[in-house]
């Protein structure tokens, strides 16, 4: 059995781990410890790394100190209660210099998510998300694992500074209640994975709207919707979240915003190329740029510079005489919802006209080989818009 000897070099913030055959510095040592054979090290490094991670969703970053005392724990030199406990001392003895400084809060609620990620209990109730709040924030926020009780708005870069509508204070528990009703009564049976994460990800992104507490709510949904998986036979034991938290907010922020005026409709496809990656393991690039409405508004601009606007009543003979009547709706449809430049795809189609995936294909298919609608690059494979129409 080989030998394994960590130490630490404090001044420069990396790790030595130290095997039989020589050292590697590594400054992300959780990514050798999720390669790992044995179970319980490989599973204590994938919850410290998704705790890390999903710290940067609120712009925070970790001390090296939890660093080194994550690297005690998965070594088996601490447990989880010890290591929380450390922390909570080294704080008591190294006060923030200011409140602008939240390394405090990103720490402990690091290591409380690595302790509630290393845990199988799970129940999927409005009890349990709560009681994850209040796990991760209870001592950081004096509202921690309670219900918001005022409205909120918040200025998000993804949006050019525009907020998503969150759920009214007044109807939270029952929008709470309501969701994980519809949840449980769903069925996943006989359904394809792109039906499945399609789903996943209309459910994730309406939990998520409600904004339950007034801080910490993408966090909180993250550790929740973690555990779920699992209890749906995902192993969801790779670094998708660790290095994509903040693509994760972004996608939930689009899944959730509309500027019909513009152009710009809520949409899943960001947050199901994330999910894919996540429970698939699949690699499709995950890069907030391509998350930002800016793109939206700068193919809008140039629909209206460069040609004229289309007009839906102009396009409807047309449709109508070359396709059978049932077709010819399903057309008109999806050419109501995706008007100008929209980008969308398959599980679009599957949406507006509520179809079976076999047939939605087909009917993208048959509308690209008639010319009537045109592939998109740079937006995942299998995405389309209407052609321009010159009069």
């Amino acid at each position: 059995m080989s030998v394994r000897i960590v130490a630490y070099s404090h001044w420069r913030g990396n790790y030595y781990i130290i095997r039989r055959k020589g050292y590697s510095v590594n400054k992300d040592p959780f990514k050798e410890y999720i390669k790992e054979s044995e179970p319980d090290m490989r599973d204590k490094g994938y919850a410290w790394h998704t705790a890390i991670g999903l710290q940067a969703v609120d712009g925070l970053k970790t001390s090296d100190y939890l660093v080194r005392t994550a690297v005690r724990n998965i070594e088996g030199e601490i447990s989880f209660e010890e290591a929380n406990a450390l922390l909570q001392t080294y704080y008591e003895q190294n006060p923030a210099c200011n409140a602008q400084d939240r390394t405090e809060e990103a720490d402990k609620v690091s290591a409380r998510i690595a302790t509630l990620l290393s845990e199988r209990a799970f129940s999927f109730t409005p009890n349990e998300y709560l009681s994850i709040h209040r796990k991760l924030f209870a001592g950081i926020y004096s509202h921690a694992g309670c219900i918001r009780d005022y409205n909120i708005t918040k200025k998000e870069w993804v949006l050019n500074g525009a907020t998503v509508l969150y759920g009214s204070a007044t109807e939270i528990g029952a929008t709470l209640d309501y969701d994980f009703s519809e949840e449980k009564k769903f069925s996943y049976k006989n359904l394809s994975m792109d039906e499945i994460i399609h789903h996943l990800a209309l459910f994730v992104a309406g939990l998520w709207q409600i904004h339950v507490f007034g801080e910490g709510n993408t966090r909180t949904t993250a550790v929740f919707f973690i555990k779920y998986l699992r209890t749906l036979g995902f192993d969801v034991a790779n670094d998708t979240f660790a290095e994509n938290a903040w693509y994760f907010r972004n996608s939930l922020v689009r899944a959730n915003y509309n500027d019909l005026k513009n152009g710009i409709h809520e949409t899943t496809e960001f947050l199901e190329l994330f999910l894919r990656n996540l429970l698939l393991n699949e690699h499709h690039p995950l890069h907030n740029r391509t998350l930002h409405i800016r793109d939206t508004f700068k193919k809008t601009e140039k629909v209206d510079i460069e040609t004229k606007k289309p007009d839906f009543e102009d396009v409807k003979p047309d449709i109508e005489k070359k396709f059978q009547p049932k077709t010819a709706s399903h057309i008109l449809k999806l050419r109501e919802a995706f008007p100008g430049q929209t980008i969308f795809g398959r599980l679009d189609v599957m949406k507006v006209i509520d179809i079976k995936p076999s047939r939605a294909s087909e009917l993208l298919r048959q509308l690209a080989e008639c010319g009537i609608i045109e592939p998109v690059s740079g937006h995942g494979k299998g995405k389309y818009q209407f052609r321009h129409r010159e009069d």
